[in-house]
């Protein structure tokens, strides 16, 4: 008996909510007649001390009647309406607030300003029945939001009203499998940009307009999801829809791109979230390069800081087209050995040598070249972190100056065909230790080319990279997943971005280059992002909002770091190549021309002295742009301290 009295509960539940959402603005408006009637009602009572003949004696039914068709207009303008009530949050009461004090203004001023048509309204009645609008219809809302998640989640999972974005041909094919399938999904409209399609209707679904209009048709249609059906779609046109889609909080969805669909027809197995590649436009990558294959068919190739985010990218890469043997060169053994499992996987057939070793370690290195003798060279091993390395000069020193030296010399010694390095846009007029030791290890690079010219040297410049570890987006990924504060360190502060893949495909690309050995190779990292976009967009992916100094708070820059990064510097050329989005440098007379301290310091291991060359290149201006307050001190201090131990 127990059981059929739940049941019949939940059947109950289920038809209310039910007939509510396909009646809504009926409900809506008898709802609201309802709570203005008892709140001007209660209003009355409490001003006349609950004396109910005197409510009855006064002008109550006149009064009700302007104040109601103020409250269903005012209600109407701010859409306010039943469509929004199951996902009511804090935006909707700053909303309600808003709505309701406009109503009651209006009212005020309507019925005193009547002169004597509507007759007057005290103000304590009128503040009164502003304070039980908002009370009763903010009840209203919360307890239908109980009802309604309530019955959605007894009811298990029931169809969700999608609105989709686009009328082509992919988007006719998916409406067509959500009419026919049980994925849950029911196609309720349709939103495109050609005015041809407005007021057509696809498989009985109508196009209701434009998507600038998404706010508007989410709220008229009680839409629950959002499919983007456009796979061809731009990341302008991406970021439009986002931005057309931040007043909704709704999950937004997107058909893949269109090579991800060319072996098949759009389904709904191919739907996902939307992620923030999407939003950056970036090229698809292609893992099997010809050219690359034919480069290192059957050789010996290293990769340096194998273990790290580009470095196992590159191993990727490189595995899957045919090496005879892939030497993997890092410090870090735990994410080495799982490297190893993953390309073993990946490649069954190829041969990979893990070697465990800091690429400063000279002897290592050298048995590195000796015993495996690697015809191509990847040195992707370097330090990264800007403000770690602000309080760590002497390790920014040793690995990306040293160990970018040392692996380039065993490199050219043992006969190597090609040195690849690979570089940062901080190496461009640095402003921290990390980039100086970056442009250091460049010079270094160049100079070797000229020292060893049987041996290809050069070195590729991009900036960062979508989940590398360590770098802003995991960060902000991390703080959404504890409903921290996004961090920003300055509201205008940008950077350019490029996703893993695509940046090693392209550092590969520029090492084929016949014209690379020698130069400084710089990727095209399209426009620089806005930080404090990059959060407004993650939020919105993530279904919250953005507001500024609340879930998104500024910090300051830290120290060392750039508002601006750039690929190259004024006094550099920059020249096309081949490639398309791979361009060379031109660096200014004297850049690989190593400074004596400098190249003194690299023969003898001294990082004293690559410390005390660092201090005077760059903290004193002599060829760049100062560093910061402090980078200085930092080096020369820590030079003096080293110096004296010794």
């Amino acid at each position: 008996m127990a059981t059929y009295s739940e049941e019949t509960s939940e059947s109950f539940l289920h038809q209310l909510v039910s007939h509510a959402q396909r009646h809504r603005r009926v409900v809506a408006a008898l709802v609201y007649t309802g709570i203005t009637t008892g709140a001007l009602g209660l209003a009355y009572l409490v001003h006349s001390d609950f004396n109910r003949e005197s409510v009855l004696n006064s002008s109550f039914a006149q009064t009700l009647l302007v104040l109601l068709l103020i409250r269903l207009g005012v209600n109407y303008l701010f859409r306010l309406g039943l469509g929004r009530w199951r996902y009511v949050g804090i935006r909707d009461f700053g909303r309600l607030l808003v709505a309701t004090t406009a109503g009651s203004v209006s009212f005020l001023v309507l019925m005193n300003w009547s002169f004597g048509v509507l007759g007057s309204v005290p103000v304590s009645i009128v503040l009164l029945e502003w304070v039980f609008t908002g009370y009763m219809t903010g009840g209203v809302w919360v307890m239908y939001r109980v009802l309604y998640e309530v019955t959605r989640v007894r009811q298990g999972a029931k169809q969700r009203r999608v609105l989709v974005l686009g009328a082509g041909e992919a988007a006719q094919m998916l409406i067509a499998q959500m009419l026919r399938s049980s994925a849950g999904y029911l196609p309720v409209g349709i939103l495109d940009d050609d005015p041809a399609k407005n007021g057509a209707r696809i498989h009985g679904v109508k196009v209701f307009g434009p998507t600038r209009d998404l706010d508007e048709v989410c709220s008229k249609l009680d839409v629950e999801e959002i499919i983007i059906g456009i796979p061809s779609a731009t990341s302008d046109e991406l970021r439009a829809i986002m931005k057309y889609s931040e007043l909704v909080d709704l999950p937004l969805k997107i058909l893949p791109g269109i090579d991800d669909v060319l072996h098949g027809d759009p389904s709904l197995s191919q739907v996902r979230g939307l992620k923030l590649e999407d939003l950056l436009g970036r090229d698809p990558v292609q893992l099997a390069l010809p050219e690359l294959a034919e480069s290192i068919r059957d050789q010996n190739v290293l990769v340096t800081g194998a273990a790290g985010s580009i470095g196992s990218e590159l191993a990727r890469q490189i595995a899957i087209n045919s090496p005879r043997t892939l030497i993997l060169y890092d410090q870090a053994e735990t994410p080495l050995y799982y490297l190893e499992l993953e390309l073993l996987d990946l490649a069954p057939d190829l041969e990979i040598v893990p070697i465990v070793a800091s690429v400063t370690d000279q002897d290592a290195v050298t048995q590195a070249f000796e015993t495996h003798k690697p015809q191509k060279v990847y040195h992707a091993a370097a330090y990264k972190h800007v403000p770690l390395m602000e309080q760590n000069p002497r390790s920014a020193a040793l690995t990306n100056i040293l160990g970018t030296y040392l692996v380039g010399l065993a490199a050219a010694r043992a006969g190597a065909q090609a040195f690849v390095l690979v570089s940062t846009d901080k190496a461009v007029r640095p402003s921290n230790v990390m980039g100086a030791t970056k442009q250091a290890a460049e010079r270094a690079v160049l100079h070797l080319q000229e020292q060893y010219p049987d041996t290809s040297f050069g070195a590729v410049r991009f900036g960062n990279v979508l989940g590398s570890s360590g770098s802003v987006i995991p960060l902000f990924e991390r703080q959404l997943e504890r409903e921290e504060p996004l961090t920003l360190t300055d509201e205008n502060i940008t950077r350019y971005f490029m996703t893993i893949p695509e940046a090693v495909q392209l550092i590969l690309k520029a090492s084929l280059l016949d014209s690379f050995p020698g130069h400084v190779a710089m990727l095209d990292m399209g426009e620089p992002v806005r930080i404090l976009d990059l959060a407004r967009n993650m939020l919105r992916l993530s279904g919250r909002p953005f507001r500024l100094g609340e879930n998104v708070i500024v910090t300051g820059l830290r120290p060392g770091e750039k508002m601006h990064e750039e690929l190259s510097a004024p006094d550099e050329t920059v020249h096309a190549t081949e490639e398309r989005r791979v361009s060379l440098i031109e660096t200014p007379k004297g850049f690989s021309e190593m400074p004596y301290p400098l190249r003194v310091s690299l023969e003898n291991g001294d990082v004293v002295g690559l410390l005390n060359f660092l201090a005077t290149e760059f903290w004193e201006g002599k060829s760049r742009p100062v560093a910061p307050e402090g980078l200085g001190s930092n080096l020369v201090s820590l030079g003096s301290i080293t110096e004296a131990e010794g």
